[in-house]
Formats: C-alpha cells, sequence, structure tokens
C-alpha cells in the first residue's frame, strides 16, 4: 500500500515472502512509478518478484568490486563491497552493474509503465553499520536508498497477515503423495480378496464322525496323570471338592445352583 511515485519499498529479505505474496508484491510495484530494492533475493523469488531476472547458483567470490556501468549511482560511489548472488537479465536496457565473473551483482531494471525502477542488490554488506565506512559502501547506499523522499522498510515475516491464505491450507490427505494413496488403495484390496479367500464358508452344519471313541475313565486317567506331573496338588484338590459338592447337593434337598455357596 505504501509503494508509490515519492517511496523507496526495500525489501530486506525476498526470501521469506510466499508465493502469493510474491504475486501480490509484483502486482503492487508494477507502474507505482517508485523504487523497490530487493536484497540479496535467490532464484525462490527473483524470478517472480522481477520477470526477465534469473539468480546463478554460484555466488561472488570477491566481495569489493567495480561498477562498471553506466548507472550514475554506482558510478559516483566507485568501488563498492557488494558481491554475493549474481544475476543475468534479458532486460536490454538494464543497467548490470558491478560484475564477477561477467555476472552482475547489481540490477536496475527501469518500469517500462511509469517512471519507477527495479533494483536488485546481490548482498547486504553495503547496509550494514560496521560497512559503511569501506570503500564506497555509504555513497552507494544513500543513494539507492535516497533517491525517494520516503523510504518504508519492510521485513517479511511469518506473522504477517498476509503470509497464509486459508485457501492454501491443505488437510493430510493433501499432502500425501498421490502414490502413497494409490499403494494405500491397492493394499485394501488385497487385505479384501486375501480375507475372502481365507474366510469360512457358509452353509449347513456336516456331521463328522470321530475317528475313536476314548472312555471318561482314560479321560480322567490322563488328567490326573497330568496333575501329578505338574504337582497341582490345590487344583486337584479343588476338581474333587467342587464335584463332591455337586453330587451332595441333590441328596441333601439342596439346589445344585446353591452347591457351592459358603453358607449351603
Amino acid at each position: 500500500a505504501a509503494a508509490g511515485p515519492g517511496t523507496t519499498l526495500l525489501v530486506a529479505t525476498p526470501d521469506l515472502l510466499t508465493e502469493r505474496q510474491q504475486r501480490d508484491l509484483h502486482t503492487s510495484i508494477t507502474g507505482s512509478g517508485g523504487r523497490t530494492l530487493l536484497v540479496a533475493p535467490t532464484a525462490w523469488s527473483v524470478e517472480t518478484l522481477v520477470p526477465g531476472v534469473t539468480a546463478d547458483p554460484a555466488n561472488s567470490r570477491a566481495s569489493a568490486l567495480s561498477p562498471d556501468c553506466a548507472l550514475p549511482a554506482a558510478r559516483r560511489a566507485g568501488t563498492a563491497e557488494t558481491g554475493g548472488i549474481r544475476y543475468t537479465t534479458r532486460h536490454l536496457d538494464a543497467d548490470s552493474c558491478y560484475p564477477s565473473a561477467r555476472l552482475a551483482t547489481l540490477l536496475r531494471i527501469p518500469d517500462t509503465t511509469g517512471d519507477g525502477d527495479t533494483v536488485v542488490l546481490g548482498a547486504p554488506d553495503i547496509l550494514y553499520n560496521d560497512r559503511l565506512d569501506e570503500q564506497g559502501n555509504a555513497s552507494l547506499a544513500l543513494q539507492l536508498l535516497g533517491s525517494r523522499s520516503h523510504l518504508v522498510w519492510y521485513l517479511p515475516s511469518l506473522s504477517d497477515t498476509a503470509a497464509t491464505d486459508p485457501a492454501d491450507e491443505k488437510s493430510f490427505l493433501d499432502l500425501l503423495p498421490s502414490g502413497w494413496l494409490w499403494g494405500t488403495l491397492q493394499l485394501f484390496v488385497a487385505a479384501a480378496l486375501a480375507a475372502l479367500w481365507r474366510a469360512r464358508r457358509f452353509g449347513p452344519l456336516v456331521p463328522e464322525k470321530l475317528p475313536v471313541a476314548i472312555r471318561a475313565s482314560e479321560t480322567a486317567e490322563g488328567r490326573a496323570r497330568l496333575y501329578r506331573k505338574a504337582d497341582a496338588r490345590d487344583r486337584a484338590a479343588d476338581a474333587l471338592r467342587s464335584t463332591t459338592r455337586t453330587r451332595l447337593a441333590p441328596l441333601l434337598g439342596i439346589p445344585v445352583t446353591r452347591a457351592h455357596t459358603p453358607e449351603s
């Protein structure tokens, strides 16, 4: 909202802007007639904020560079500690200053729809207090920031109201890659087929004859041997007492359901 013909808008860290913020900022500064100074934008932000400008992956190794351009502010300042990120541009009327290995570390792109311009600075060194007295840093910084009567210093932050957009909010499923969703669907289908394959077949009960009949006395003797082998005297005694109570209850006129109550 502050962008205008008499304003210099300095964006301290453009890479903190979201994609929507970058588009909104580009729309605001286009044709505003003012100056926009972007400090060390990388490929994440510069291509949206300044279409036609590309950031080189390799940074400049040198810090003190010569202007080597026709920009009056750069020629008056002379050598300055720009360095940092290097840029290339398709704009024929752009001022490419302070080159490092033939790539500019400071670009000035004039606005085609007005008197404004956009300055892309590869490093923030010339703006630091402890570097102002080095080379022509102070002169270059004051000329870039003082060309208009008003200066707006904008430091992007995640707390900005424009940093979040309800339309950009995504659910947990939206964040999953499509391959995970298809893989989960295939596992679900495979589990359903396996369940159908291993499920019980519904139908009438079929009686089955036992291969051999075992007498009850043999079962009792076998269980008794197991009790003796495990030395389970307490469990064997409990079984004998329970069975005795069940057999004596009808003889004493006590219901079998109450044979094991302490009162009976």
